[in-house]
């Protein structure tokens, strides 16, 4: 990315002091009355509580009722306060159970197995941003790789409610989601501190050339999140958070590696100044298979150390507002085509529609920009109809899975430029 220009963004001397009195901040468990508990300033719900609260408001919506924030476990009472834990609050939170541990244990087999396909076809091992190469193993795109492989498993654990909610809290409708295996092997050092994608992947010079209010922005654009795959006790290293690291303006650059920042032979690092107070008040909790955990990108986190006999395996998201961009190309043509014929059987054998509106919304373009305006015009307002209005569409007037695909296509065709 070019820097050219002025810089605009700089640290001082007192921006040290600045985020270690943010970090003094304490909220309590009244603070949020949804949740079942702050557990070192991470906010953790309970997923079967979180379940009856969003199918309550999904039945309601269904019978023309409206939730509203009055009602206590309102559906938008819920929302609100799960934006508030990513904005003012901690900027983390738990979901205990957010994934059954068979649906779980299902999706590990097939990750598994298209792994040590890829193992053999190429002989490399991917790994992650911030860790050491061959000390874990990264399957990337493991979203659409999981819908290609084995559809209903991948329906049955991105049909999943509550991850739709807790996203629709800090990201609104239509996000996108993209997702990544990480399988992290016993030995693995922690990961560097930092913060996550959009500026969080920027080098320091490249952070510089960016104005304060665009530091702000960034986080606005995504919500990070993952659901344990394995046990993780602490031992295992689960990851290691900041919390109400977001809230300071200049994080981006406190956690960005700077050459000369005092690494061993001279090569970049996080200043130690921000390391060593990462290191001295950041937390750790254990998860559970099945668990999920949430956080605003801009939280400074890391993984942590695996020093436990086994791999810890996790599926992380990220999830993208329909105004940024996701973080991988996914073909989501290809993956609405291979999905329809199963959704289809369903809608054929008596489900709604709206009951699969998790995974349609998780899997096809919400979002009906870029598009060319002489082929693809407005439909009844400013925008045309998106990728996944056409997938609602057909599935309620039951469209065979060739006419849906003419659908695709032509959507494709009639967007090019």
């Amino acid at each position: 990315m070019s820097t050219s220009g002025a810089a605009v963004t700089y640290l001082g001397p007192s921006d040290l002091a600045e985020l270690d009195s943010i970090l003094d901040c304490t909220h309590t468990a009244d603070q949020y009355p949804i949740a079942e508990a702050v557990e070192q300033q991470v906010v953790v719900y309970d997923g079967q509580r979180l379940r009856q609260i969003v199918y309550g408001h999904k039945e309601a919506s269904a019978q023309g009722a409206v939730s509203t924030p009055a009602h206590a476990h309102s559906y938008t009472a819920l929302l609100l306060e799960l934006a508030r834990v990513f904005d003012s609050g901690p900027g983390v939170l738990v979901v205990r159970g957010l994934v059954a541990e068979d649906v779980v244990d299902e999706a590990t087999r097939v990750f598994e197995e298209v792994m040590r396909a890829e193992r053999s076809a190429s002989g490399f091992h991917a790994s992650d941003h911030f860790s050491a190469a061959g000390s874990n193993d990264r399957l990337w795109n493991s979203f659409e790789k999981h819908c290609i492989a084995k559809v209903d498993s991948f329906v049955r654990y991105y049909n999943n409610d509550v991850l739709q909610a807790v996203a629709c809290a800090w990201l609104g409708p239509g996000g996108q989601m993209t997702a990544q295996v990480n399988s992290v092997n016993p030995g693995c050092p922690a990961q560097t501190p930092h913060r996550d994608y959009h500026m969080g992947f920027l080098a320091h010079a490249a952070l510089q050339a960016f104005p304060l209010h665009a530091h702000r922005a960034s986080p606005l654009l995504t919500l990070q999140g993952a659901v344990a795959h394995t046990h993780m006790p602490l031992s295992a290293g689960p990851t290691i958070f900041l919390p109400h690291s977001q809230k300071i303006p200049k994080g981006y650059l406190m956690f960005a590696k700077q050459p000369g920042s005092g690494g061993e032979g001279g090569e970049e690092c996080v200043p130690p100044p921000f390391l060593e107070l990462f290191r001295a008040r950041a937390v750790q909790l254990p998860l559970h298979k099945g668990d999920g955990v949430f956080f605003n990108p801009a939280l400074v986190h890391a993984a942590g150390t695996n020093t436990g006999a086994s791999p810890r395996v996790a599926n992380l998201f990220q999830i993208s507002s329909v105004f940024g961009r996701a973080m991988e190309s996914v073909d989501r043509d290809r993956v609405c085509r291979h999905l329809y014929p199963t959704l289809l059987r369903a809608v054929q054998a008596g489900r709604r529609v709206d009951e699969f509106e998790a995974v349609i919304a998780a899997t096809a373009d919400g979002y009906a920009f870029p598009t060319n305006l002489d082929t693809d015009p407005p439909v009844c307002g400013y925008a045309p109809a998106t990728q996944a209005d056409l997938m609602r569409t057909a599935l309620r007037r039951g469209d065979s899975p060739e006419a849906f695909e003419a659908l695709v296509a032509q959507k494709r065709a009639v967007r090019a430029a």
